[in-house]
């Protein structure tokens, strides 16, 4: 019973928060920026090569340069909020960040409690098996069967994807993508299905152990998350995004994590 009162306790202050940011319509997230000095920006990092932390204890990626360029196109300090991934909506919510900017593909349950900017980078679900395998499992509808077991990170498009095209396959789900694809690459499972750019860059680093299937077989649009009801901060998000894939801004961060390897040596 302690347990109960205690969860609706939270439960209700989380509602709370949302409540009151969400009743002042003159609200924006902007306001609290410039107030501030700083953007607050959630992600959780480990998704390569989007967050990451470096060997020196700090993050790296593709959103953490674009966030980085963003505050300083604001005048603000970037600040970095790494959050466990089934916490970061709330964490959005409750305002401990103004920001998503994570990897997160824009999918209808989550757009009913965030809202998306428009997307930044689009990619899928895709496949990685042993060499031994690559014969008989050529696309994600082989996988459909009892005999194999699959990997994958909890909460993610990836279980989602597991759980919707994949119902006979058996299905292991871990915290992180590095102890899902771990699971894999131990034997422990057939196969790992996870987002495109993640398994592009590490089957590169395991060539001789692992094949990759690398044919998205869903379409997955990224966006930048942020609380529902800020209409001013999601014209800023649109348009900063337009001007940076104009401007060459875009494509030099782009080719910088997905086009060069270099930065792997730097990777905890």
């Amino acid at each position: 019973m302690k347990k109960l009162f205690k969860s609706l306790i939270i439960g209700t202050s989380i509602l709370a928060s949302h409540w009151s940011l969400a009743a002042n319509s003159d609200y924006s997230a902007l306001t609290d920026i410039t107030d501030k000095g700083e953007l607050k920006v959630c992600f959780d990092a480990g998704y390569m090569p989007f967050e990451m932390k470096s060997k020196k204890g700090g993050f790296m990626g593709f959103d953490i340069d674009i966030g980085k360029q963003m505050a300083a196109a604001m005048g603000v300090k970037y600040v970095p909020v790494n959050t466990a991934w089934d916490g970061i909506i709330p964490s959005l919510v409750t305002g401990k960040c103004h920001i998503i900017m994570a990897g997160m593909t824009i999918t209808a349950q989550r757009n009913m409690k965030v809202s998306f900017a428009d997307p930044y980078i689009v990619v899928g679900q895709s496949i990685l098996v042993s060499p031994e395998l690559a014969g008989s499992i050529k696309s994600y509808r082989d996988l459909n069967n009892p005999k194999y077991t699959v990997s994958t990170k909890l909460g993610t498009t990836g279980d989602a994807a597991v759980k919707r095209l994949l119902p006979k396959a058996n299905t292991n789900l871990f915290e992180t993508e590095t102890d899902a694809v771990l699971e894999f690459v131990n034997g422990k499972a057939d196969a790992f299905v996870y987002d495109m750019p993640f398994n592009a860059i590490y089957s590169a680093k395991h060539k001789d152990k692992i094949k990759h299937l690398d044919k998205p077989f869903t379409y997955e649009p990224l966006g930048w998350a942020i609380r529902q009801g800020d209409p001013d901060f999601l014209n800023f998000l649109n348009n900063y995004l337009s001007q940076i894939k104009g401007d060459g801004t875009y494509d030099r961060i782009y080719n910088k994590w997905f086009k060069n390897d270099a930065w792997l040596k730097r990777v905890q």
